[in-house]
């Protein structure tokens, strides 16, 4: 992508994700994630009032004086952006490809985390991990993100979520947000022990992007499917009603299996299909989440 096309399409992305997130999601996500409570900030002097359960013994014994343990709330939280470049991301049948629209909300989940001056981090795989971002705060940080989503030429053709997973474990340390975008179309045997150990630590969240026509076909007599990361051809006649019911049971066992597991380990899932608002998918998470936390 040229210089010029590629400033165009950040700017694009950026005032359309600035929009949203000022007009439609102001205030919904601080409301959903927040800090991991309270840290410890500082040992000072007991002064009457302040509650016994609160002293530090230690420093007490070691200075002969009463002193207490201070604590303040953190806020600051780390959102880790897990997105899917392998070659089914460049798929698409409406206006967006797959990979177009996971770009587009990285942007506006990107734009609300600094907004709450909270760390955003990016990796991006895809039979390996390809390019990682550690995370930073500020809007110039959120533009560099935006910038390595459309401009990455991806090198592999495969799709190793758990690959993904493990890498993340071994990077972040502290809890993290973690939206996870993919179409997800990998066997859930592949990576489902690398998920739950990420689900452990981190608060994950699967957002598996889908095209309509990989839900169900039309009638368009025969087709001609070819798998991107594989290559291989598949002639089908869609226009015979067999086939294509065959072909949506097919997909939605897929999509039955990937919520399971999901559920199974408690992590929450927001299904994106590229014909719809992916806006509002993500608004009706957060009322959720938000819903869940009274």
């Amino acid at each position: 992508m040229e210089t010029k096309e590629l400033i165009k399409k950040v700017k694009r992305i950026q005032l359309k994700a600035s929009r949203l997130v000022n007009d439609v999601l102001a205030g919904e996500y601080s409301s959903v994630f927040k800090g991991r409570g309270m840290e410890f900030d500082e040992v000072r002097l007991y002064v009457p009032g302040d509650e016994v359960r609160t002293i530090d013994w230690n420093v007490t014994a070691r200075t002969g004086v009463p002193h207490v343990k201070r604590f303040v709330e953190e806020r600051e939280l780390t959102v880790m952006l897990l997105v899917d470049q392998s070659p089914s991301g460049s798929f698409g049948t409406t206006s967006q490809l797959k990979s177009e629209v996971a770009a587009e909300i990285c942007a506006l989940l990107a734009l609300s985390a600094i907004q709450n001056n909270d760390k955003v981090g990016l990796i991006l795989f895809t039979g390996e991990v390809e390019k990682f971002i550690p995370p930073k705060k500020g809007k110039r940080h959120v533009l560099r993100l935006i910038r390595e989503l459309l401009q990455h030429e991806p090198e592999g053709r495969s799709t190793e979520i758990g690959k993904a997973l493990d890498f993340l474990l071994r990077v972040q340390k502290k809890r993290a947000v973690v939206f996870l975008l993919s179409d997800f179309i990998a066997e859930t045997s592949s990576f489902e022990k690398s998920f739950k150990l990420a689900r452990r630590r981190h608060d994950v969240v699967a957002m598996p992007i889908a095209d309509p026509r990989e839900i169900r076909l039309p009638p368009l007599g025969l087709l001609e499917l070819e798998d991107a990361e594989t290559g291989e051809i598949l002639v089908i006649d869609s226009g015979d009603l067999s086939v294509r019911s065959s072909y949506e049971k097919i997909n939605a066992e897929s999509r039955s299996r990937l919520k399971q597991l999901f559920q199974s380990i408690d992590a929450d899932q927001v299904e994106i299909e590229t014909d719809s608002r992916y806006v509002d998918a993500i608004l009706r998470f957060f009322k959720m989440r938000e819903r869940r936390l009274r």
